[in-house]
């Protein structure tokens, strides 16, 4: 970096996360007031970058580069070590260059991060106007809704999302627990509150709330089966009941291998005789799909199903963000909901699905997604793609941020954006990957996989065409059905499939759904074609 590069910094003055010191000595600076006011500095900084912080030294109060000689920069970089160590943040970047008297450094401090978290990530799913996205807004912030849908406004933050009163897109939203107490989001449109809530939770519990209107089944799909769910959460209105949509939305997570939990919602709405009923109507769809239903009515309950639940056995809760019923159940539950071993797949090298694309200001390209396996660090060089030709791009990691926040690193399960340099914007699709090199990824065209036709309204033959969803990837396929001459709804058989215009990084074991109009089917990935 030149010193018209840092001059240019330190122009526009301390701001937000940019601190500027001229001198720091051990006396007076490391004496116990003294101390404690620059360590708060430090401290108000760190929460202003979301857990990072820039330090000028040799740069005054008015942002001009006086420069510091040898000894007195190695006692200010000293000084500025032990302020970070007060309040358990860390040195993690020194650069240096040469301006006024002697050298001016620019200094990156982070946060020391704890032990990574427990996390669950949880898919929310239901029929439109169910109050998926009003739940989940009152779950992570403990504010109760108004009985119009207040709190959602937490989650629908696209202009038409809020006028219309419906989510088009896939939202994240977060909070946890810290010794088994509840933390909760005080702004969850705050990116500094988010941060914090990493920061302070030991177990993390993030939300992905999908779409429940039919036309975007495109995207609910895309966040069942694009992240790395732990748990499917799904909701039925008790003044509705279960729709065909309820139905379609639990299929998709059954086809994942999803635990399941079913939340009954606007129970303040309606009779006691009109909750018994949807109760018993949820109870037999459930049934009818070979799961038990178990109905959570207090503490006891909700600590029997967190250590005993599984694929087969469902908690059924009622709840209403109105009125408060049920939220402490729910809190109940997922405190003590056991989190998936990833240990296999840490030790694997890293390799997320990219789900979205977008570029920050003074960041610059960012991917985003859920760490399928492996672990990825600041710094670290990577490979991105397929392209349309089947090559993967070289690139390199600058930032790493899960829930705004900061990290050093980040591994298997979390949700994280990464920005990155070496690949232009344009050239970057959802359903690609980044990856270690050592994972040694191969562009897929053709692949055969075992499928169950679950509607379809004549057969499928060679050249039928559909939508296919593999992890985040969304793409026209064409069939041709093996060893038989078709199928229809209720078969099962083997198929060979082809990605119609990209190729793409899948590999064998794989689960999948495809649908084209009304017909829909699921599937297994048994091998790829060479």
């Amino acid at each position: 970096m030149t010193s018209k590069s840092f001059s240019k910094l330190t122009s526009k003055g301390e701001r937000k996360n940019i601190e500027f010191k001229e001198n720091l000595n051990s006396d007076p600076h490391l004496l116990t007031e003294r101390k404690q006011q620059l360590a708060s500095q430090m401290k108000y900084r760190l929460a202003r970058g979301n857990g990072e912080a820039i330090y000028f030294v040799g740069v005054d109060d008015d942002g001009l580069l006086v420069g510091l000689e040898k000894e007195q920069m190695d006692e200010s970089l000293f000084v500025l070590g032990e302020l970070a160590r007060e309040i358990k943040a860390k040195i993690i970047n020194v650069e240096k260059q040469n301006a006024g008297q002697g050298e001016v450094a620019k200094v990156i401090i982070n946060r020391e991060q704890n032990s990574k978290p427990d996390h669950l990530l949880i898919g929310v799913a239901g029929h439109v106007d169910h109050g998926k996205s009003t739940l989940v807004g009152t779950l992570t912030t403990g504010k109760l809704d108004t009985g119009s849908g207040s709190t959602r406004i937490f989650l629908d933050v696209q202009k038409h999302e809020i006028e219309r009163g419906l989510s088009a897109d896939l939202s994240f939203a977060v909070y946890g627990f810290k010794n088994g107490e509840t933390i909760r989001i005080r702004n969850p449109l705050n990116k500094g509150d988010k941060a914090l809530m990493v920061e302070k939770c030991d177990k993390l519990i993030s939300f992905v709330d999908t779409v429940g209107h039919e036309p975007w089944l495109r995207t609910t799909i895309r966040g069942i089966v694009g992240q790395k769910l732990t748990h499917g959460l799904l909701v039925v209105a008790a003044d509705q009941g279960p729709t065909h949509i309820t139905r379609e939305h639990l299929g998709i997570i059954l086809a994942m291998e999803l635990p399941v939990i079913v939340v009954m919602t606007k129970i303040d709405r309606v009779s006691e005789d009109q909750i018994q009923a949807v109760r018993q109507e949820i109870f037999d769809l459930l049934k009818l799909v070979g799961r038990i239903p178990y109905m959570v009515k207090n503490m006891e309950n909700a600590d029997f199903l967190s250590e005993n639940m599984n694929q087969h056995l469902v908690p059924v809760i009622k709840a209403s963000p109105f009125t408060g019923e049920g939220l402490e159940l729910l809190d109940r539950l997922f405190s003590g909901l056991k989190i998936p071993s990833h240990e296999e797949d840490f030790q694997k090298p890293f390799m997320m699905y990219i789900d979205k694309i977008y570029s920050v200001m003074g960041v610059g390209t960012v991917v985003s997604g859920t760490i399928r396996q492996g672990k990825v660090e600041k710094g670290e060089k990577l490979i991105l793609g397929p392209l349309s030709s089947g090559d993967f791009l070289p690139v390199n990691v600058k930032t790493i941020e899960m829930h705004h926040y900061r990290k050093e690193s980040a591994s298997v399960g979390e949700v994280v954006g990464i920005s990155i340099t070496g690949v232009e914007m344009d050239e970057i699709r959802r359903g690609m990957i980044i990856c270690h090199p050592d994972y040694k990824p191969q562009p897929v065209r053709e692949f055969d996989a075992d499928v169950a036709i679950l509607v379809h309204p004549t057969t499928i033959k060679e050249g039928y065409e559909c939508i296919t969803h593999i992890e985040t990837i969304a793409e026209t396929t064409c069939f041709r059905p093996l060893g038989q001459e078709y199928l229809s709804a209720g078969d099962t058989g083997q198929v060979r499939m082809r990605f119609k215009y990209h190729p793409f990084a899948i590999h064998e074991g794989q689960k999948l759904i495809f649908r084209e109009g009304k017909s829909k089917g699921v599937g297994t990935v048994t091998r790829i074609a060479s």
